[in-house]
């Protein structure tokens, strides 16, 4: 693979990287739209994470996410609707509900999971394993930084 062009200062790769961002983030939310027409990003993303963590409530969702608790209930108000997400009352307190993907849910992001694998497979098919060692681990890092600063 071919070495790109280096910004020239910081600022200067500052800029790309908000640019090339910018672009990373209008690229997932078409990708999502075509992968699951039914499903907007927002929703897909909070699906996923209801089952890798096997379950939270809306409120943990909304901090997790830096999102409104009333942006959240409708999304979750749609998944619901959607017979995607279900909700059961938590055993240790009876007077919360956790959110669970169902059946369909859970099947919706198994196929989307080997799709999403398949298109980044093939986007990275000519990166080195040292480029993906390192691209992943900048990722890693970026995110960390953005949820410090979130915090």
């Amino acid at each position: 693979m071919a070495e790109p062009d280096r910004p020239a200062d910081r600022e200067s790769a500052v800029d790309t990287i908000q640019r090339e961002l910018t672009s990373f983030a209008r690229r997932a939310r078409a990708t999502a739209a075509r992968m699951h027409p039914e499903l907007s990003l927002v929703s897909f993303t909070l699906l996923s994470h209801l089952d890798e963590q096997g379950g939270c409530r809306a409120t943990d969702l909304a901090a997790h996410y830096a999102l409104d608790k009333s942006t959240v209930s409708r999304q979750v108000s749609a998944l619901e609707r959607a017979g995607l997400v279900m909700r059961r009352v938590d055993p240790d307190d009876h007077r919360v509900q956790v959110l669970h993907p169902t059946a369909a849910g859970a099947e919706i992001l198994a196929q989307v999971t080997v799709s999403r694998r398949q298109m980044f497979g093939e986007r990275l098919a000519d990166w080195s394993e040292d480029d993906l060692a390192r691209f992943a681990v900048y990722l890693e890092r970026y995110n960390e930084s953005a949820r410090a600063y979130d915090a």
